[in-house]
């Protein structure tokens, strides 16, 4: 255990570092956004173009993975929905939300913060081979779960008549067509799909483009770390404080245990039938989905209207108590950091 707690202790002490600098006013808020740009557009992109040009196609396009992780993703929100959501009829529990805010709700529930955290982290306890596979799981959650979650947050609910109807189903058409506007927008996936194309033609950058690349890969994890805490310091500071602790606790909570519960079970059930998943991929979705929530969720539910408030304390509570959930967890499972 010990050895694990080293491993993962940096991490999120540069989470910490980048909370209180914000917080202090030593990073100030205002270069907060520019962090977030350059982890998203040039060090992150860099970083998973060199994992994607560095492995064969099928180290992280693995079907039996892809599947079971998209059908985790899926059940994950459907049940977070289910459970957070009140539709405006009776008595609102403490709990309840509106649709766009329970939807956003299913995302930082189901959305674990892989690309800030995760490779590094992972990669760190488990060796470079870990990156195939979070690498699809990584794909999946770009594109299928956040798709998923944003058009269910832009869903009209609460038509009944015939006009209302067909109005409905035209939204609902426009909030999956916006979806995926927005999947296709991010730029990690073309990053991981080009370096897949260098690889399969055998192409290499010119040496310096290749150090350019490299150079601004190698600062992708400590710069999107200390991101992650300025980040989450200036969403709770425009976070309304009235905020309940039942409505943001209880997701938090099952992202750290309900999720990597759910894709062990699913992952001993597709080996059953006969899925051919890897010891290898089975621990590095266990301990992807145990990773606490992706903190950019936040800024997109405050561009899309939602309680970003309360989105950014489920994303807080989730890295607060990450560092032991996941330090127990990766335990659990006997690993050994290489």
């Amino acid at each position: 255990m010990l050895a694990i707690l080293l491993v993962t202790f940096p991490f999120f002490a540069l989470v910490l570092l980048g909370y209180l600098a914000a917080r202090r006013g030593v990073l100030p808020a205002a270069a907060i956004g520019g962090l977030n740009a350059y982890v998203l557009y040039f060090a992150l992109p860099c970083m998973l173009f060199r994992f994607g040009s560095g492995m064969q196609l099928a180290q992280w396009a693995d079907p039996g993975l892809l599947l079971v992780y998209l059908a985790c993703a899926v059940v994950m929100v459907l049940f977070t929905v289910a459970v957070t959501w009140h539709p405006g009829e009776g008595p609102k529990p403490a709990s309840g939300v509106p649709m766009k805010d329970a939807a956003f709700g299913a995302l930082v529930a189901a959305f674990p913060n892989s690309g800030f955290m995760g490779f590094p982290m992972l990669i760190g306890l488990l060796g470079p081979a870990a990156a195939g596979p979070l690498i699809g799981c990584l794909l999946v959650d770009i594109v299928f779960t956040s798709s998923m979650c944003l058009a269910l947050a832009q869903l009209p609910v609460g038509r009944t008549g015939d006009a209302e109807q067909g109005a409905a189903q035209q939204g609902l058409w426009r909030a999956l067509a916006a979806a995926m506007r927005g999947a296709l927008s991010n730029p990690l996936p073309w990053s991981i799909a080009l370096g897949g194309v260098m690889s399969a033609a055998n192409l290499a950058l010119p040496t310096p483009v290749g150090d350019i690349v490299r150079m601004l890969g190698e600062s992708a994890t400590p710069v999107a770390l200390f991101t992650i805490g300025a980040v989450l310091w200036r969403s709770g500071q425009q976070a309304a404080a009235a905020t309940p602790v039942a409505a943001y606790v209880p997701v938090a909570l099952f992202k750290l245990l309900v999720h990597p519960l759910l894709v062990l079970s699913a992952c001993v059930l597709a080996r059953a039938a006969g899925v051919p998943l890897s010891r290898l991929a089975v621990l590095v979705m266990v301990l992807n989905a145990a990773l606490p929530s992706a903190s950019n969720v936040a800024i997109l539910a405050e561009r899309y209207g939602a309680d970003n408030g309360r989105i950014a304390r489920i994303i807080l509570v989730s890295t607060a108590l990450a560092f032991g959930s996941f330090s127990a967890i990766a335990w659990a499972f006997g690993v050994r950091p290489v």
